[in-house]
């Protein structure tokens, strides 16, 4: 379930679409919009109406969202997994590419973000981009990504710093995508 139009979708279904035509068949990976504030809500209601997505998740951004926070503690209690970055997805993104700016705002993050994914794909960065996905494979790094957030989201625990509005630049995104491949390689040797 995600608050936007185009960006996290087209992502997600460019993940989905990535893997083979037999994982896809036992892996459902269906994107829903709903309101920001009613994301948990909405999540809560399509799982019990679809079994089949035992792995609910919410993916949004911080931007300008006033009860970000309390959004994510709302997911968490009742037990759905969130996918949240801040200052925008882009610093997901930016991880692709070996590392995660320190841009404080959804603004200069994705105008600067634009800038390094033209310089790396040869392609104007548009936030509708169908192919946002294989172009992020295809010239960054997905692993390197992952491990890129790992250690940004350390740090900040380390330092005690737990509320996701003040841990900017940081992203949850990354485990959905461990957990998407998780369920890939768990299918593959059944």
């Amino acid at each position: 379930m995600t608050d936007t139009q185009e960006t996290e979708k087209n992502y997600l279904y460019g993940l989905r679409d990535s893997l083979s035509q037999e994982v896809q068949g036992r892996i459902v990976i269906s994107v829903s919009k709903a309101k920001t504030k009613e994301l948990v809500d909405v999540c809560q209601r399509m799982s019990a109406l679809e079994p089949q997505y035992a792995e609910p998740w919410i993916v949004f951004d911080r931007d300008q969202v006033v009860d970000f926070d309390k959004i994510i503690q709302y997911a968490e209690q009742q037990k759905i997994n969130v996918g949240w970055s801040n200052p925008c997805i882009e610093i997901w993104f930016d991880a692709y590419f070996g590392i995660m700016h320190n841009y404080h705002d959804s603004v200069s993050c994705c105008r600067e973000f634009a800038k390094t994914f033209e310089k790396q794909t040869g392609v104007k960065y548009k936030k509708a981009n169908p192919k946002i996905y294989s172009l992020l494979n295809s010239h960054g790094n997905e692993k390197s990504a992952i491990q890129i957030a790992k250690i940004k989201l350390d740090l900040f625990n380390k330092e005690n710093i737990v509320v996701p509005s003040q841990m900017c630049p940081c992203t949850t995104l990354h485990k959905l995508v461990e957990e998407i491949h998780s369920r890939v390689d768990n299918a593959l040797t059944k």
